[in-house]
């Protein structure tokens, strides 16, 4: 499985990427590959505002529907309407195709994700 240097990652298997104090979420590699080919994608609208552990949408496919948990407190500032049109973006570049970006409410919380070695160790447990 790939796994970028410069996110952050969830339990849940999403990965976190800061700018400043907006952060771009979507789901990891090992995520889209358990969910087999993504059919279709729910994401909120702008100016919803999430508590971490929140559901942040869902993403379908053949196999299972699956919740998304933000792993930040934040307000959606943007939605990649790309993502939304053609949920296949997801498997075939799951760190390119963000979901939403967010307008990050604790930057602190951040810090508490897993980088990108913890993450591997992670996945190998």
């Amino acid at each position: 499985m790939k796994v970028l240097e410069d996110l952050y990652y969830s339990k849940d298997h999403v990965w976190v990427k800061v700018e400043g104090d907006k952060a771009y979420i979507g789901i990891t590699d090992y995520a889209q590959d358990s969910l087999g080919d993504a059919e279709y994608i729910e994401l909120p609208e702008v100016g919803t505002e999430f508590t971490a552990g929140d559901v942040l949408g869902v993403i379908e496919s053949a196999k299972a529907a699956s919740d998304v948990y933000i792993p930040v407190d934040g307000e959606v500032i943007e939605v990649n309407n790309a993502v939304a049109e053609d949920p296949s973006l997801v498997n075939s570049d799951p760190y390119g195709s963000w979901l939403v970006a967010v307008k990050l409410k604790d930057k602190a919380q951040v810090e508490k994700l897993m980088k990108a070695e913890e993450y591997k160790k992670f996945l190998e447990a």
